[in-house]
């Protein structure tokens, strides 16, 4: 089980240095998995994918769409 705020002492920080912490460990994370490489399955298939999407301009829908009919969908 993941450590708790208060067993890592964190909740008596400000809410501006949690979130600097916060955004400390999101950026040891996101180097790590840069850092880390693709298998050749996870090659092939984001290929696969980028092929897909140049292929068919048209199937892509825009994030905006894709946002409000998931909050609709939240809201019923």
């Amino acid at each position: 089980m993941a450590p708790t705020l208060q067993e890592l002492g964190l909740d008596c920080l400000s809410p501006e240095e949690r979130l600097a912490v916060a955004e400390a460990i999101w950026e040891s994370v996101a180097r790590d998995a840069a850092a880390a490489p693709l298998t050749p399955a996870q090659r092939t298939e984001l290929e696969r994918r980028l092929a897909d999407s140049n292929a068919r301009p048209d199937a892509v829908t825009p994030w905006e769409v894709v946002k409000a009919e998931a909050l609709a969908r939240a809201r019923r």
